[in-house]
């Protein structure tokens, strides 16, 4: 059965946080509010993490996850950059996008992309999963809470927990945040290309 928080989604609660961050060492699967849509959330150490967010959403080893930053200078430890995508996510972010990029050796092989090694990355401004990372310590690996079938992603807290209560560990209601997913911006070969337009403006990489 998921632990249900009820996260204030501008000042959430420093225990409840602290909460949800012992899940997640405790390698819990949550979903959680973020500035785009829900996403479901496990640590990066996880080893069942993958597995059980790839069978949730039924996805295969060819979809991307996305790490979830804190911070840009955490990105630099697990995707490589160069100046061009240094300066163009670093203006972008934090925001609702994600960018795929080739993953360094911090990233667990399971977690990259099957074939090309890369993996997403995102830095979202939202209160609740910024202090979520920061008191992790460590990016979270994600993927947008969207229910194999479904056309849209999930937007209540409540509604999520009845939905899911018997396959994630806990559910962080942040309230609504609305249901559209990041715009994915592919760096992975040098310059941008838009993959996926969505919440965060897709012209300033046209």
């Amino acid at each position: 059965m998921a632990r249900y928080l009820d996260v204030h989604p501008v000042d959430p609660q420093p225990r409840l946080i602290a909460q949800a961050v012992a899940l997640l060492r405790d390698d819990a699967v949550i979903a959680y509010p973020t500035d785009s849509c829900y996403a479901l959330g496990f640590q990066l150490d996880n080893p069942t993490g993958a597995d059980r967010l790839r069978r949730i959403r039924g996805l295969d080893e060819r979809h991307h996850l996305t790490l979830v930053c804190s911070e840009f200078a955490q990105l630099g430890e697990f995707v490589h950059l160069d100046n061009a995508a240094f300066r163009s996510i670093k203006a972008a972010t934090p925001g609702p996008y994600t960018f795929i990029l080739r993953a360094t050796k911090e990233v667990p092989k399971r977690l990259a992309h099957a074939k090309k090694r890369t993996v997403g990355v995102r830095i979202p401004d939202h209160p609740v999963v910024r202090a979520l990372v920061a008191e992790l310590g460590k990016p979270l690996v994600s993927s947008t809470l969207l229910l194999p079938g479904a056309e849209l992603p999930m937007t209540d807290g409540w509604s999520i927990k009845e939905e899911l209560d018997g396959v994630v560990d806990a559910v962080l209601d942040g309230g609504d945040c609305g249901s559209e997913p990041t715009t994915v911006v592919d760096w992975s070969e040098g310059f941008p290309e838009v993959v996926r337009v969505g919440a965060g403006d897709p012209a300033r990489f046209g």
